[in-house]
């Protein structure tokens, strides 16, 4: 598996029959700066979204359009972004339920977050509830992104029903966990043999750095990946 951080949450992963984009918030975001667009959407087959906020959904309308990947989102989201963005490609799950693609599958699990986005037009529109993403591979190691959270103890349930390997965690504090807390949950809930964290040094407001996060993780901060944007990692 090939796993590139394009920042912020949106991540590439890139396996032999499928090429798959997480949250791609990638025009202007300020981490993306300087990367090639087209070079981060070539042979995407698959769009994955955690919740419906804007620095998630990011380009996914005009990717989708481009590429004619599919997307997946919960079931708000993905009626919104079929008829108020165009896209025809549409798979739709919530909390809980598995969707099934040629070689991976999508879980969606919980998230303590929101999702709303408002239009340009000033209308406000839910966007069903913020989850993480859950991707069992068939021959590949299984991932979690969790989104946008803050730590929960059912996060234990998580991890006992799908045993994730690579770990996807955002640190960023403000709204989401911060450095230390997302530590804790990590070394508490999962068994990760690789952790990326994200969500991080793109605006002003959140945590600018992983160092926080690297500081609580202590001695196992040996397994935590910190990529710069645009650099693939294979896992």
């Amino acid at each position: 598996m090939k796993i590139t951080w394009l920042g912020h949450s949106a991540f590439r992963i890139e396996t032999a029959k499928s090429t798959i984009l997480i949250d791609p918030f990638l025009t202007g975001s300020p981490s993306f700066q300087g990367l090639d667009l087209k070079d981060a959407t070539r042979g995407v087959t698959h769009i994955l979204l955690t919740h419906g906020h804007g620095d998630h959904v990011g380009d996914t309308a005009d990717i989708a359009k481009e590429t004619g990947a599919t997307v997946l989102a919960n079931a708000d989201l993905a009626g919104f972004l079929s008829t108020n963005r165009g896209v025809e490609r549409i798979e739709q799950g919530n909390t809980g339920g598995t969707v099934s693609f040629d070689d991976f599958s999508a879980t969606f699990v919980d998230a303590k977050h929101s999702s709303a986005t408002i239009t340009e037009d000033g209308v406000s529109h839910a966007l069903g509830n913020a989850n993480g993403l859950v991707l069992h591979f068939s021959e590949e190691p299984t991932l979690l992104h969790m989104g946008d959270t803050d730590i929960f103890s059912d996060m234990a349930l998580i991890n006992e029903l799908h045993r994730p390997d690579i770990g996807i965690v955002p640190i960023g504090d403000r709204f989401t966990m911060g450095g230390a807390i997302a530590a804790l949950a990590c070394r508490r809930f999962f068994s990760f043999s690789s952790i990326f964290p994200c969500h991080y040094g793109t605006f002003p407001i959140i945590d600018q750095t992983p160092d926080a996060f690297l500081e609580a993780m202590e001695g196992d901060r040996g397994i935590v990946a910190i990529p710069e944007p645009g650099e693939l990692r294979d896992v």
